[in-house]
Parts: structure tokens; C-alpha cells; sequence
């Protein structure tokens, strides 16, 4: 089964970082953002990816192309005959990656809609390049069989970045929670797909997935949630960039299930 990742986002809110790298390669622990998700994949059997690439995809091709140098270390033999030798162990997966130029400028839904010639199957994983969960991919991917409609969208209560107060009539406060989780369901991207999807992402490169053709598959009663009770970041601005690296440099990071 094909992993769809959406990569080609300008990351305006995070310029810190994106002035010189699309905000998937902005690194956690010393690894882009994009390896963190595909490695979530990977543990659940998933190898299998399609990226699509627009702003400053070049930073992400060569980072693919010449993976086990970014990677690893090594000795480079020059001046002669030309040789290398990789240290260390490889990395303990072997994943197929398609890496497709989407556009500079094309938004979700056509972005989706352009790789449809690289995704084999009936049925495909979508997602955003910034987002990072502790999602069971085998329980969400079990759950979409169940129930027959086309699509399957992650639904997280995220937790609210302010305290939030209870004030009465006399403006007493009678209860103060620190950033509880809000009662509403947002869309965490995790998306699981029929093919047939793709039959409605027809309004070109300036159509958002999240807009239409979402709109249409849930009024066509195609589009299901799959409550996520666990943990969901999505990597947003500068400030969501350090919160996660001190997340994984003190060795409490809830996405790192592998």
C-alpha cells in the first residue's frame, strides 16, 4: 500500500527554518521531519512512499538521492580511481520512495491528483509533511476496511496552547484547566483513500483537498473518522520546532514508536 506524503508547502509561519528547505526537511534530532513520519510508516510494514514535492523540492531529491551520505559516515577515495566505503549499519528498512514534482504553487488536492500514476492499488495513505503522531496505521487501516466508504480522515482533540477559565456571573473564576484538550475533532491529516477518491479531486492545481473534495465525499456520506485518543503535533511555527526537538533530545517523544 502507497504513503502519500504532501511536501511542497512554502511553511511561511516557520522562515526561521524554510528560508533555505521545505518545512519537511526541517530537522528533529538531527533528521528531517519527513524521515520522523516515514519512519512511523515503516514500523507498521508501510515502505512504500510518493512524495510531492513544489517548494524547494530539490532539497529533498538530493537528500534521497544520495541518502546513505546524508545518513552515514564515510571515506571517499578522489584523485584516482573514484571510491567509497559507507560506516556503521544501514538503516534497518528498505523503503521505495517516488519522489514527483507536483508544482511550485499547486495546492493539496492537486498536488494528490498529479501522482495519481505512481499509487498501485485500490487503496492509498495520504498525509501532511509536518505532522507527527503516535497513530495506530494498522488500526486505522482496519478501520476504513470495516466500514466501506471511500475515505478515512484521523480526527484528534488537540490540546488548546492557553489555559482556559471558567468565569461566573460575578466574574469569579471557578475553574482553571492548563491547556486541556479541546472538545471539537480537527482534521490530523492520516488520511486512508479507495482509489475512487481520485475521481473527485477534478477541479485542477488550485483545488485544496481540504475544501471540495472532502466537502463532497462527506455530503456523498463516503467520509469517516477515525478517533485518534493519542498523542498528535503538528509542526507549525518556530516555536512548535524547538517545543518537538526538546520533546526528542530528552528522550520523551510520543511519535517515536519504532
Amino acid at each position: 500500500m502507497d504513503v502519500v506524503i504532501l511536501c511542497g508547502g512554502q511553511g511561511a509561519r516557520m522562515r526561521e527554518e524554510t528560508e533555505y528547505r521545505p518545512k519537511p526537511m526541517v530537522e528533529v534530532g538531527g533528521r528531517p521531519l519527513l524521515w520522523h513520519i516515514m519512519r512511523l510508516f515503516g514500523h507498521h510494514h508501510l515502505e512504500r512512499f510518493v512524495l510531492c514535492l513544489g517548494y524547494k523540492g530539490n532539497v529533498i531529491k538530493d537528500y534521497f538521492l544520495d541518502y546513505e551520505a546524508h545518513t552515514r559516515d564515510c571515506t571517499v577515495t578522489i584523485g584516482g580511481k573514484r571510491e567509497l566505503q559507507y560506516h556503521g549499519p544501514p538503516e534497518p528498512f528498505e523503503f521505495t520512495v517516488t519522489l514527483a514534482d507536483t508544482g511550485q504553487d499547486t495546492l493539496t488536492g492537486g498536488r494528490v491528483k498529479r501522482i495519481e500514476p505512481y499509487v498501485c492499488g485500490d487503496t492509498f495513505l495520504v498525509t501532511y509533511g509536518d505532522g507527527l503522531c503516535d497513530v495506530d496505521i494498522g488500526s486505522l487501516i482496519a478501520f476504513h476496511r470495516s466500514h466501506g466508504r471511500l475515505a478515512t480522515v484521523t480526527a484528534v482533540q488537540p490540546e488548546s496552547r492557553f489555559g482556559l477559565l471558567s468565569i461566573d456571573g460575578d466574574a469569579q473564576v471557578t475553574r482553571f484547566s492548563e491547556k486541556p484538550r479541546v472538545e471539537g475533532w480537527v482534521n490530523a491529516g492520516f488520511f486512508v483513500f479507495d482509489r475512487r477518491v481520485f475521481d473527485y479531486l477534478d477541479g485542477g492545481d488550485l483545488e485544496s483537498l481540504e475544501s471540495r473534495p472532502l466537502e463532497r465525499l462527506a455530503a456523498d456520506g463516503q467520509l469517516m473518522a477515525y478517533r485518534h485518543q493519542g498523542w498528535f503535533f503538528a509542526v507549525d511555527t518556530y516555536r512548535d520546532y524547538l517545543q518537538v526537538n526538546d520533546l526528542w533530545k530528552s528522550g520523551r517523544a510520543p511519535w517515536k514508536v519504532w
